[in-house]
Parts: C-alpha cells; structure tokens; sequence
C-alpha cells in the first residue's frame, strides 16, 4: 500500500526554506536562487493540491499544540471533530499533537477522513498517529490556503500565535469578500470572550470594523452548537449555489 504521507526530511533552522524566503537575501544570493525558490514554491502548491483534491467538504480545526490530554477542551475538540465528521465532513488539522490530534482523532472515530497539514519547523512536530492523509509544508502560506480552499469552515479552539493567526486570516479574507459563506467559530466562551469583547467595545467603536465583521465570529461551548452552524452554512451555500446554476440554464440553453 502505498503511503498518503508526503514527507519532507526535518531540517537545521537555518536551512528552513521560509526562513532563507524571508532572510535578506545578498545580490549574490538573489542572482543564485531566488528565482529557483519561486519555482519551489509553485512545487508546493502543486503538490498541495494534488495530493488534497477530493477531501471536500472539510472542516479545519485548529487550537494549541500544547493541550494536555488531561485538558477538559481536548475531550471536547474530539467530540466536535467526530460529529463533523458523521454529518460528512472531513477533518482538516495542522497534523501535529494537541487540540491537533484531537480533532484527528475525532473524525477517526468518527470514519471520517482526517488530514494533517504539517510545518515544518527548527523544533520538530510529528505528526499524529490520527492522520489518514497528510503532507508536511516547507512555506506558511502555502499551507495556509489549503486549509481555507478545501474548508467549510473553522473552529478554532484555544491556543496561541499561530491559531491566531488563522483565525484573524480567515476573518480578513471574509471582511474583504474573499470568501463567503464560512463560518468562524471559537469554541469556548470563557477563553475567547475578552478577545470578542475588545473587538466590540474597541476595535467596532474606532470604527475600523464594521457590526458585520464582528457577526461574523460565532462563540459556542458546545460540540452540537458547532456541527450545527456547520450545517447551516452548508446548506445555505448549496442552495445559493442550486439559485446561481438555475438563473444560468436559460443562457446555457440559449447559447446552445
């Protein structure tokens, strides 16, 4: 059988790919490689897609590499994941330990198909046992895309810079219409309620975002609440997809 994991061999810090992407490059340096790093890059997307083409719908899930299994919110990433998972989505993760094989575990119990989306990093993550499907990523963005082209929504548990960032990623991209119809969802009221709380009373009331972007974050504390916006939004986009293929028939037809 052969192997769904595309592995990159780890690698010293200083010879990570993003990392010499972002480095100050000498005319040398510039001269010599920087154009072969574009097409690796483009490699990378290649690859991505390729090897991810057939997971939708999906869900991707993300949270701290840190939780403990012991943590009352890895239980919960589980039952998410594995309710997502029986209403037909596949689990998209970072790969990794944590909220991460959480998720993966959940959509496991769940048959669903659970992937990981690994980093490389100068510290190492493994991946989790829990991944049907996987590939480790050399560049941020390049992994960042996948996890919105092939995603019905996010559900961002608790954790640190990098779940941040996807999080405030995935807001931008539906503020500026990017996409739509996708859901934002933090789980966990007690943990994320003093960061929707500023954007309110802060950031909403200097007037640089608008009602519709703070509407647009869903807060739960339940795995239910969570398959359910899911579902919801899913449906809503299948009909507005059925609306657009249905007012276009006649200028099919006509053409014909």
């Amino acid at each position: 059988m052969q192997d769904p994991t595309l592995h990159v061999p780890p690698t010293k810090r200083e010879h990570l790919e993003d990392r010499k992407l972002l480095d100050r490059p000498s005319r040398e340096e510039m001269l010599q490689s920087e154009s072969w790093r574009v097409l690796r890059i483009t490699s990378e997307f290649v690859s991505g897609i390729d090897h991810l083409t057939g997971v939708y719908p999906a869900v991707s899930i993300f949270g701290s590499a840190r939780t403990v299994l012991s943590d009352r919110y890895y239980e919960l990433a589980v039952r998410t994941a594995e309710l997502l998972g029986k209403a037909g989505f596949a689990i998209i993760t970072g790969g990794g330990p944590g909220i991460m094989e959480a998720a993966n575990k959940g959509a496991r119990q769940a048959g669903a198909l659970s992937i990981g989306c690994n980093i490389e990093l100068p510290f190492e993550q493994e991946l989790n046992v829990y991944c049907d499907k996987s590939m480790i990523f050399r560049y941020f963005f390049v992994r960042k895309m996948m996890f919105v082209k092939y995603s019905e929504a996010f559900v961002t548990f608790p954790g640190g810079f990098g779940t941040l960032d996807e999080l405030f990623g995935a807001l931008v991209l539906i503020q500026t219409k990017k996409i739509s119809d996708f859901p934002v969802i933090l789980f966990g009221s007690e943990y994320w309620g003093g960061l929707v709380d500023w954007l309110r009373e802060r950031v909403l009331s200097a007037n640089n975002i608008t009602q519709e972007d703070v509407d647009s974050i869903h807060v739960v504390d339940e795995p239910e609440r969570v398959r359910d916006i899911v579902v919801e939004y899913r449906e809503k986009a299948e009909r507005h997809s059925a609306k657009q293929a249905s007012g276009s028939q006649p200028l099919t037809r006509e053409g014909g």
